[in-house]
């Protein structure tokens, strides 16, 4: 079995872009169609719908596509089951993370994971997500956690969960009695952005004029803490992930109000492709994969949800 081939098949299917496919798995376009033909040959079944644009997968390639991750998967876990019979799991992981989620989950599962495994220390560092991005690529960080992942070649980016953003408010501003609100209630208003090379900007940007909603955008900063100051203070209002929210709710100086139709903040966990993980570096992501699966969003439908810091 050709690990190399799933790989391509895999981020074929994910991306539904053959071009992107085989950029991130370092081959020419041509290459990596050729073998997905012979895939499709040795299998006797079409996998890829070549007839729509971006291209889909046919009954049989989401059957195979969900072959590929599990072996893939398996492949790892059997790697890394090999190399414990060798090896104590002791050392440090080394983790590049955005502010929002580090400052509050990373510091509760360090913690867990460390008394799980007193051998191991894990280190985070807080950047921003380009700064990830090199990090993992350069082997400055064993995972990276980012929020609105891309396809980046020589980089894996594992969806870990999605969390539900909410209209954040001053507890004094007109909308903090309302119940859910319509996103044409923030028509007009002052609002609170992040800096505009943020993906985090892009994609509320995107919302607003997918709604037909215009806001006057008074301050940008790049981080979600002093987003968060900002409409504390009565600056604006914003929109942020409802875990963001937390202790200011809790300590009474924001009110954070759901959304219909809801926006959320997708977020995911990035290895270099082909790395070979440590020990401990590979006990620390099945860590982090549970916890994403499990997870539930602390807020539910009532306001509430705190990170803290940037996207």
């Amino acid at each position: 079995m050709d690990f190399e081939d799933l790989e391509l098949f895999r981020d074929v299917a994910r991306t539904r872009s053959l071009s992107r496919g085989a950029a991130s798995n370092g081959v020419s376009q041509p290459a990596a169609s050729q073998r997905l033909h012979e895939i499709e040959k040795g299998l006797g079944l079409i996998l890829l719908d070549r007839s729509t644009r971006p291209a889909g997968l046919t009954p049989a390639g989401r059957i195979y596509l969900d072959f590929c991750c599990e072996v893939l998967r398996r492949k790892e876990r059997l790697d890394a089951d090999l190399d414990e019979l060798r090896t104590r799991i002791e050392g440090s992981v080394r983790v590049a993370c955005i502010y929002s989620v580090g400052l509050s989950d990373m510091t509760r599962l360090r913690r867990e994971f460390e008394a799980r495994w007193p051998q191991v220390s894990v280190e985070v560092e807080y950047l921003r997500p380009d700064k990830i991005y090199e990090a993992v690529i350069e082997g400055a960080a064993d995972i990276g956690i980012v929020s609105y992942p891309e396809l980046v070649r020589y980089v894996v980016a594992i969806p870990w969960r999605n969390e539900p953003m909410a209209v954040a408010v001053a507890p004094s501003h007109a909308l903090a009695g309302r119940g859910t609100l319509k996103p044409s209630d923030l028509q007009g208003l002052d609002f609170i952005a992040f800096d505009s090379d943020l993906p985090i900007r892009r994609a509320i940007d995107h919302f607003l004029r997918e709604q037909g909603v215009e806001v006057t955008i008074g301050m940008h900063f790049d981080n979600i803490q002093m987003v968060k100051e900002a409409v504390a203070v009565g600056a604006g209002v914003s929109i942020l992930p409802r875990r963001a929210l937390r202790s200011e709710i809790e300590l009474g100086r924001l009110a954070a109000l759901p959304m219909r139709p809801e926006i959320t903040r997708p977020l995911a966990l990035l290895h270099r492709r082909g790395r070979k993980f440590s020990q401990a570096a590979l006990r620390f992501l099945d860590l982090l994969i549970e916890n994403g699966k499990h997870e539930e969003d602390p807020a539910g439908a009532e306001p509430a949800g705190q990170e803290t810091a940037t996207t």
